[in-house]
């Protein structure tokens, strides 16, 4: 009676699950009319028609059997384009998705179709229609990477693309988990009931989440041959304890096939194969053995070392008769066709038993379209939200672009063009669009579009802009003029104003203005301002020859007297005379006009500090002071302490790399000015100051917490990574640390201070330097040897990381003694796995340890005391994306508490994983549970 209670307790538990599993089922009927529920499973099935998809068109099926979901299809055009369906997910959470497709018998004229299907930007699979009256089930084992998922058609080679069901089911707990489920689906080619009792599929309500098995009495050719002499079939009524991992129906685990005779075999064709898949055996004991009988029994083949040697003992392996034991091959090859034997031991009397098996194939997930691309893009949408035009689905990209973008071919995909041309778009150009770097043309000429430009500073790569005939307003930018890029732009038939930037009117960009009542050229110098200027040129012009020759014999004499201090300046001074240089230094150290930064006036500077009244900051370089100019824009003004050699190159460095650098996570320079003995440099203004003041700043200021600092870490890891690959030649920092991060007023941070920049020879993978930096932050690699390259900055963010995560200072003997930095500390820690000590106080309570193992992983790693070990600034930013991601989800993350040794001892760094994979013992295998031996 006891035994029948908990027994009844296990069902009704199992059966308000599936109730609740259920109602987070989405049953799509392609082609269907009508919703209903169909009468053999009892799930409720939709139709998409007109609201969930809005192309095709829906065609009748002659089929003999009597599944409702196949008895209409949805075909689509001949084109191509890609048709779509989106599934709304929860980000992280795993789901089995299938689409089947059901072609019925094929009219006059129609040719077998075969089309391509894809998840995201992922090659799910090439759907190949060789019989018409079967079915084709394509299933997919994913854990969702954002709130929603697409299921494309595209791409066809023959007929047209179609498809005739759409199934989301999500799973429970850790199903199908992996340890490469960030990089890879899984695509099922394989589920088999052995022993079934008809050729029927078994699925829900027989299994909760509506996973199909397939009969291994439902031979189709070459699918299920080849099964051993003494195979037989067995069956029970009894109870199956099925609750292990993959928790299997109980229904499949009842029936299995025995090898009366020491060998079970059988021979699998695995479409898409040979490759990588994930395999599971189920084994339950459903016949009632004698006290003296044994079941043992070993894989035969394929051969696999790991596996092949364990023994399998059912009843033992699952701690008794009628319960389940599953054990996986995590990361096997299989060819195409899959050969497999199990046979019994020498000490075993009874031969092997097989309940099912399943094979799933490793797919490599493609990246989409780059997330801020596509907010631009969606943003555009729905500024003409009723249009067709709107309405195109699936990532922008892949796998065929939308027909108003062009798109790269890189990882991930960028948007190099947006073409909407009288699309009926009105209200404002999203400000998002500043974005989009990788941009070369706009046109959105034709529209109704109102407002200003936005700032597109970073879109350094435009080529052709066409804004004419909307309704746009305010001034032109005046960096447009300093595009290195632009050839075209059309602006004509607006409501532009004030002057036209000079650079735009240089000859080398084809620019059309003509009916903006507000827009005029620079007002040019009266004539008689240019007589006096002449008339006075050519009094002087005798007194200058005087003059140029007493200059000339000063510099003789000059060099003659100070040769050896002139040549090392000399050195400095030298322009690289390379294309993409786009400044020069004249004799003087005085910058020359040749596509720098805007030059500002001194009065004008004076104006907008208000005589230098209000200080900011000091580095360095000198002072900073707070000034707002004329246009309202504020801006932090740098004024260089002292005119020596080496400041004055920090200057030109400066001055020179900011004036063809644009990117959204470096600090601009609006300008600069040479005046009176004075060399000032002006920035945009960040309201909330460095990074250094956020960590280490007063008690009394709130601290950062770990979200806003993983965004701050990706922010200026964007930024430097942008130096080291997006610009030609690279750009080292040379001096990162916290005090030249700065926040903006929404806290997005932005990397400052270049002047002790230096640009990398195309030809040379360092450049030899002068070892320059801050103490704590200094790459002891470069310091020791002096040869300078991009990891010499990963050092310095290692430096930062850590400061992130502990809130403590690189060099501080309270923290850490004479003897110590924070790197000393903070790896001594790490590689006895606490990272527990490391963490800020502030945090403890409130962050995922996952997440601060994540972080602290990569920090170390930047920190190594050879360069070659560190990883490059993009590994470092998915680094920092992922902790992010595990932060603000749930995935298998415990909160970190005070005194938690348990959360110490739960988490292994990389190292010491790996070290465990490499002394593995046969009988265990990357951590996944396989047949052991006994």
């Amino acid at each position: 009676m006891a035994s029948y209670s908990h027994f009844l307790l296990l069902y009704l538990f199992l059966m308000s699950s599936v109730i609740c599993q259920v109602t987070e089922f989405i049953s799509i009927d392609c082609g269907g009319t009508s919703n209903y529920t169909d009468p053999i499973t009892g799930l409720a099935w939709i139709s998409d028609n007109g609201t969930i998809m809005n192309y095709g068109k829906s065609a009748e099926v002659e089929i003999t059997n009597g599944n409702m979901q196949y008895r209409r299809r949805r075909d689509f055009p001949i084109d191509s384009k890609k048709y779509c369906y989106t599934l709304g997910t929860k980000e992280r959470r795993r789901y089995l998705v299938r689409a089947t497709f059901q072609y019925g018998i094929l009219g006059n004229g129609d040719a077998y179709p075969q089309f391509d299907l894809y998840l995201d930007a992922t090659k799910w699979s090439t759907v190949v229609v060789l019989d018409a009256s079967r079915g084709y089930v394509k299933e997919m084992i994913i854990r969702a990477p954002s709130s929603s998922i697409d299921v494309c058609m595209c791409c066809a080679s023959t007929g047209s693309p179609f498809i005739s069901t759409l199934e989301l089911r999500p799973l429970n707990l850790s199903m199908y988990a992996t340890d490469f489920e960030d990089n890879f689906f899984l695509e099922v080619a394989a589920r088999v009931n052995f022993g079934a009792l008809s050729k029927d599929v078994i699925r829900y309500p027989d299994d909760p989440y509506d996973r199909i098995w397939d009969s291994d009495l439902e031979k189709r050719q070459n699918y299920l041959v080849g099964v051993a002499p003494g195979t037989v079939r067995i069956n029970t009524s009894k109870y199956i304890n099925t609750r292990t991992r993959e928790y299997p129906p109980v229904k499949v685990m009842q029936t299995a096939v025995v090898g009366t005779q020491g060998a079970l075999s059988y021979r699998l064709n695995l479409d898409d194969f040979p490759a990588n898949a994930r395999a599971y055996a189920y084994f339950a004991e459903i016949e009632d053995l004698g006290a003296n009988e044994t079941r043992k029994f070993k894989l035969q083949q394929p051969y696999f070392p790991d596996y092949s040697n364990a023994v399998v003992n059912i009843a033992e392996n699952a701690n008794g008769s009628h319960t389940l034991y599953e054990p996986s091959y995590m990361n096997v090859t299989l060819d195409f066709v899959l050969s497999f034997s199990f046979v019994k031991t020498r000490d075993s009397t009874r031969g092997p038993l097989l309940n099912a098996i399943e094979i799933s194939k490793y797919i490599r997930i493609e990246p989409r379209t780059d997330s801020q691309d596509v907010t631009v893009l969606n943003a555009l949408r729905s500024l003409s939200a009723e249009s067709a035009w709107t309405k195109e689905q699936g990532d922008p990209c892949v796998p065929a672009q939308w027909d108003w973008v062009n798109c790269t071919s890189t990882t991930p995909p960028r948007i190099t063009k947006i073409a909407l041309s009288g699309k009926n778009l009105k209200g404002e150009i999203p400000p998002e669009i500043n974005n989009m770097e990788t941009l070369t043309e706009l046109w959105l000429d034709g529209n109704l579009l109102t407002g200003p430009i936005p700032g597109i500073s970073n879109l350094v790569n435009l080529k052709i802009v066409h804004l004419e005939n909307n309704k746009l307003s305010g001034q032109l930018p005046k960096y447009l003029g300093s595009f290195p890029n632009l050839q075209e732009l059309y602006i004509q038939n607006n409501y532009f104003s004030g002057e036209i930037p000079s650079g735009l009117l240089t000859g080398k960009i084809t620019i059309n203005y003509e009916h903006n009542p507000g827009l005029h050229k620079a007002a040019g110098k009266k004539i008689h301002s240019k007589l006096i200027l002449g008339i006075s040129i050519g009094i002087l012009a005798a007194l200058l020859v005087v003059l140029i020759g007493s200059l000339l014999f000063l510099r003789n004499l000059q060099r003659k007297t100070s040769h050896q201090k002139t040549a090392v300046q000399g050195s400095s001074l030298r322009v690289n005379a390379k294309p993409s240089t786009a400044y020069s230094v004249s004799r003087g150290w005085h910058m020359m006009d040749e596509g720098v930064s805007y030059y500002i006036p001194l009065s004008e500077i004076e104006e907008a500090t208000k005589k230098f009244s209000k200080k900011i900051g000091r580095g360095s370089f000198g002072t900073v002071y707070y000034g707002q100019m004329k246009d309202g824009k504020e801006v932090a003004v740098k004024i260089m302490g002292d005119s020596t050699t080496h400041m004055t190159q920090q200057f030109v460095t400066e001055v020179a790399l900011l004036s063809r650098i644009h990117h959204r996570n470096l600090v601009p320079l609006i300008g600069y000015c040479e005046e009176e003995n004075q060399r000032i440099l002006v920035y945009e203004y960040m309201h909330n100051g460095t990074l250094r003041d956020h960590i280490h700043g007063s008690v009394n200021q709130k601290r950062l917490d770990w979200l806003a600092r993983l965004q701050i870490a990706e922010d200026s890891a964007k930024g430097l990574e942008y130096l080291h690959t997006g610009c030609n030649p690279s750009i080292i920092h040379r001096d990162v640390k916290t005090s030249n991060i700065l926040l903006d007023i929404n806290m997005r941070a932005k990397v400052s201070d270049f002047g002790l920049s230096r640009q990398a020879e195309e030809d040379l993978t360092h450049v030899s330097s002068v070892a320059r930096g801050t103490v704590g932050y200094l790459d002891p690699e470069y310091y020791a040897n002096q040869q300078l390259t991009e990891k010499s900055d990963v050092y310095s963010f290692g430096v930062v990381l850590l400061e992130l995560l502990s809130g403590k200072k690189p060099v501080s003997t309270e923290d850490f003694g004479a003897e110590m930095n924070i790197v000393h500390w903070a790896r001594a820690l790490i590689r006895k796995g606490d990272a527990m000590s490391i963490v800020d106080p502030v945090l403890i309570g409130n962050v995922k340890i996952e997440s601060i193992w994540r972080i602290a992983e990569v920090a170390i790693q930047c920190v190594e005391q050879r360069a070659v070990s560190r990883p490059g600034m993009q590994e470092i930013i998915l680094a920092i994306q992922e902790a992010n991601k595990i932060e603000k989800g749930t995935y298998g993350c415990q909160k970190l508490h005070s005194g938690s040794s348990k959360a110490q001892s739960s988490r292994k760094t990389l190292l010491t994983s790996f070290l465990e994979i490499e002394n593995q013992s046969p009988d265990s295998s990357n951590g996944c549970l396989v047949p052991a031996a006994r």
